[in-house]
Formats: C-alpha cells, structure tokens, sequence
C-alpha cells in the first residue's frame, strides 16, 4: 500500500496554466486552418483517383517491366557524361561558396557585409537549376557547359549557407588564443575556424556532389546534356523499355555514387 501511495505520488503531473493550454490550442487550430486553407488549391480531393485510376497506372507501369540495354553503351557513355557535370558543378560551388560562407558568418564579417552577402546567397537558392539551366543554355547554347553552370550558381547559394552555419556553431576560444598571439584575422580563420569546421564541410560537400548527380540528371529535359536528355527523348517518343534501360543505370550509378561516397566519408572524416 506504501508502495503505490510512493507511485502515485511519482507519476503525479502539475496541472498546465491556462495560457499553456490556450497557446497548444491555438497552434494547433494555426496548423489545421492552413491544411483547410491549402486543400483545394492543392486539388487533394483528387487523392481519390489514385484508387480509381489505379488500372491506368499499371497498364502505364507495365510498359517498363521489360528493359531494352540495346544501346547501354549510349547510355553509360550519357550517364558518365552526367557525373562529370555533376563534379565540376560541385567543385566550381565549393570553390566559390567558401568566400561567401565566410562573409555571411556573424562572428566573421561585420552586419553590413553578412546581410547582402546572405540575401544574395538566398537569391542563388531561390531560383531552381533548371531555371538557370534554361538561362544558361539561352546564354551558351546546349551541352553540358550549361548544366555546369546551372549546378554552380545554385549551389554556391546552398554551400555559403551550410558552411556559414557550421562556422557561425564553432567554439571561439582556439580563435581567440590564436589572436591573442597577433595573427591576423586571415591567419585566425585558417588556424582557428578551417581546422575545426573542416570533417562538416567535407560531409556536406559529398552531400551535395550526391545530390548533383541526381539533379545533373534532370538538368537535360532542357538541353542541359548527360543522361536527361536521353531519358525526355525516350518518354517522348514513348519507348518505355528504352526508358525503363535508362531508369535503372541511372538508380545503379546514384547508389555507386551513395556507397562511395559513404566510404570516403568514413576515410576523411
């Protein structure tokens, strides 16, 4: 009886406030008029047709059951195409995103500076690649080059903003040992905040260059070059085996990307 008299007294929670309550109420109410609010712009009473067109999607799905390689060399040769394009898009935006995380990191540059360098940064991130794809492809023409630039301006956006987070989080004591001995302020960002963001900036560069490739892919609906291109041709012309071919190399080469990149990740960091 002690026992559980000991229990009850444990387990006893204190009654919540009234404006506790009141605020769980009304972010809850927020959350519900914003899902009523977006239905039907979003048209999500058409969920329905998922279960009643559900034939038309088999007979379109079962056009891909059967892959024709005929021409994988083609195909390998495009999506090889596509990881190049996806490196150098990575590589130009880690080059260049360095620079800007740095400016736009409060406790490295001053306010006047972060400001317009992260709303120019939030600029590069609002627009999507292929908008920039179609730019750059007005800009040089089709190919590849397009695609490059494309992942390079956005995500340089992307990269200035996880870099700059990583070193807004860093501890400032080595930084300010390292100035208590005179260094300059170059010296204290290459001896004092590089070392210890250095393991977060490598995971998020292989992060990216993974979603590249993935996105590298998609850049050639628009003349882009690499394996897009090949894939909107085939769904255009509806030769889904053709397709089907394409579909799979490009989810073989994502996940040998995924693996190495993993691997690298546990060498380096």
């Amino acid at each position: 009886m002690a026992i559980a008299t000991q229990a009850e007294k444990t387990v006893s929670v204190p009654p919540r406030s009234f404006t506790d309550r009141l605020y769980s109420y009304l972010v809850w109410g927020g959350i519900v008029l914003v899902l009523i609010w977006s239905w039907g712009p979003a048209e999500m009473v058409r969920f329905l047709n998922l279960f009643t067109d559900a034939g038309n999607m088999a007979d379109y799905a079962g056009g891909f059951l059967s892959p024709n390689f005929r021409d994988w060399h083609y195909y390998v040769e495009e999506m090889i195409l596509t990881v190049q394009i996806a490196v150098w898009g990575t590589v130009l935006a880690i080059f260049f995103g360095i620079p800007f995380a740095l400016l736009s990191s409060s406790n490295i540059a001053p306010i006047w500076i972060v400001q317009p360098v992260r709303r120019l940064m939030d600029a590069t991130r609002a627009i999507n690649e292929l908008v920039f794809a179609v730019l750059f492809v007005t800009a040089v023409g089709l190919g590849p080059f397009a695609g490059v630039m494309a992942l390079f301006v956005h995500n340089t956006g992307i990269i200035a903003k996880l870099f700059s987070e990583a070193v807004e989080a860093i501890d400032p004591r080595p930084v300010e040992g390292i100035r208590a001995t005179g260094a300059s302020r170059l010296q204290e960002i290459v001896f004092g905040v590089v070392p210890q963001v250095a393991p977060l900036w490598i995971s998020f560069s292989l992060y990216r260059f993974e979603t590249n490739v993935r996105q590298a892919t998609v850049l050639g609906i628009v003349g882009a070059g690499g394996i897009g291109q090949v894939l909107f041709e085939s769904i255009r012309s509806f030769l889904y085996a053709e397709t089907a071919a394409i579909i799979l190399i490009v989810i073989v080469t994502v996940s040998i990307v995924d693996i190495l990149s993993a691997q690298l990740r546990k060498v380096v960091i």
